[in-house]
């Protein structure tokens, strides 16, 4: 399809960039079906690198010299689609090859609501979500990972994702209330490495009896669980005996309550990060960062 230069940001093609809820591109029915947006330069190539499929890209016409390679690499890629959506049902009608839409700078902050400084959205066609075992199943040398527990702020799901890749962390598995990952703000404060970094979610949570969900699972794959909270019992990140750990998955709460008292009770050990200056806990995106470079492998 190729070039397509439009001149208003009301254009029915471009619903997908700004009119459709998250809920509308997420399919109920089939993952694979629904469609992410990705922000950036930067971040698209990183999701093209991952193998995620473009359906259109969005740019200005300055770009289409100064973002060259990217347009051909997306031009490479075969079929495209344009996303529609009615009823509540989402649906992608293929293209013959993929759009680019080319549009004035002021019409693009104009659709999305803000000054797009790097001026570059591509929609691609969602992955399928993985469940928690098959995550841990193909990643049977996994030493250190990573469990949200119903964490629902998409910066903070996005920020752990971006710590995650940066210090080595294995996977980030998610409890079944925790935020979509692929929602457009946890993949923009990633900075694309919702893509790079293995993650699946739990069906039920914390149950121990099943040795293919929950915290049974990660019994079941050889992994002591550590839970980051404030306990007196609880050992200090810097505890040499946690260093000795083979396999280690770390649990993270939501900001304000943290973990729920069953997972705690659940987990192995709880763990502390040092505070000073009455300061008693920090954000959970800061905490996964301070605790994944003290645990790495």
């Amino acid at each position: 399809m190729g070039i397509v230069r439009l001149d208003t940001a009301t254009d029915q093609r471009l619903d997908v960039y700004a009119r459709l809820t998250e809920r509308q591109l997420r399919s109920r029915l089939e993952a694979s079906e629904g469609v992410l947006v990705a922000e950036s330069e930067k971040v698209v190539r990183v999701a093209i690198r991952q193998g995620m499929e473009p359906l259109s890209l969005l740019l200005e016409e300055r770009q289409l010299e100064t973002q060259a390679d990217l347009v051909r690499d997306v031009l490479a890629l075969g079929h495209g689609g344009e996303v529609h959506a009615a009823a509540g049902h989402l649906s992608v009608e293929p293209t013959d090859g993929v759009p680019i839409y080319v549009l004035p700078h002021d019409e693009i902050c104009k659709l999305v609501g803000y000054n797009v400084t790097r001026g570059v959205l591509c929609a691609m066609r969602r992955p399928a979500e993985r469940d928690a075992a098959a995550v841990l199943d193909a990643l049977p040398d996994a030493r250190r990972i990573a469990v949200l527990e119903g964490v629902t702020d998409a910066t903070n799901v996005g920020a752990a994702m971006r710590s995650a890749a940066a210090l080595g962390i294995d996977a980030v598995l998610l409890t079944p209330t925790c935020c979509d990952p692929l929602v457009r703000r946890a993949v923009r404060v990633s900075m694309g490495t919702v893509f790079q970094v293995p993650w699946g979610r739990f069906g039920s949570w914390p149950s121990t009896d099943d040795e293919r969900d929950g915290m049974g699972l990660l019994r079941s794959h050889g992994f002591k669980t550590a839970a980051l909270a404030l306990r007196d019992d609880s050992f200090s990140l810097g505890d040499e005996r946690l260093a000795g750990i083979d396999k280690l998955a770390m649990l993270f709460g939501t900001e304000g309550d943290g973990l729920a008292t069953d997972t705690i009770e659940a987990c192995d050990m709880t763990v502390r990060i040092p505070m000073q200056h009455g300061v008693d806990s920090l954000n959970v995106a800061a905490a996964t960062a301070v605790a994944f470079w003290e645990l790495r492998k």
